[in-house]
């Protein structure tokens, strides 16, 4: 109940509206993994990556507004097979600069509810192994390649406005595969992810 109070409380120190400009900075994590439409038999496990950014509230009206953002976002799985016998744990993380452009909507002072495409590039790809009581990082920066770098996907979610502070709460997903060839080397996938970040409003 005190945290309950606190957050309304906070939230009727807001503005009623979304009739003003607003810029500022987020930062926390996302919790990503892969998933395969097409039924390839490729089993992956979550991980955690970083999520940070900036963010900006431009107004269309009383209650209704876009709010874009930028990100630096760490997408990826962990996964586990066996080579020569020998058991490994592969973990990949995939750096991209997400851009999404979300409808926003404030019905109530302290409540933003938010859904919109995201455009993706990646950045770099790191893959590690451990296995065999020895480990292999190889990070690869993209300039030619056959792999996807461009995508389109969706993400929505809520924002909690306590005066300065923002509470972000995100799920998305990717509408394009990674142009991966299905095999064990190269699967075959699109990114999923939730997000959780904690944001501050300069103005």
């Amino acid at each position: 109940m005190v945290v309950v109070a606190a957050v309304v409380a906070g939230g009727h120190a807001q503005n009623n509206s979304m009739d003003k400009f607003a810029f500022g900075l987020k930062a926390g994590a996302n919790y990503a993994n892969v998933y395969d439409q097409k039924g390839e038999k490729f089993n992956a496990d979550p991980r955690f990556g970083l999520a940070a950014g900036a963010f900006f509230a431009i107004p269309l009206g009383k209650f209704v507004g876009i709010q874009p953002e930028i990100l630096y976002s760490e997408k990826g799985f962990k996964a586990k097979g066996q080579l020569l016998g020998t058991a490994y744990d592969f973990t990949r993380t995939s750096s991209f600069l997400d851009i999404p452009l979300l409808l926003a909507v404030k019905p109530i002072p302290f409540l933003t509810i938010l859904a919109g495409p995201q455009f993706s590039y990646l950045l770099k790809q790191k893959d590690s192994f451990l296995g065999g009581g020895s480990s292999v990082d190889q990070e690869k920066i993209f300039n030619n390649d056959n792999l996807r770098k461009n995508t389109l996907g969706f993400t929505g979610g809520l924002d909690i406005n306590l005066d300065h502070l923002v509470i972000g709460a995100r799920v998305g997903w990717d509408f394009l595969n990674n142009n991966g060839d299905g095999t064990s080397a190269t699967p075959r996938y699109k990114n999923t992810w939730l997000q959780a970040t904690l944001g501050y409003r300069l103005f």
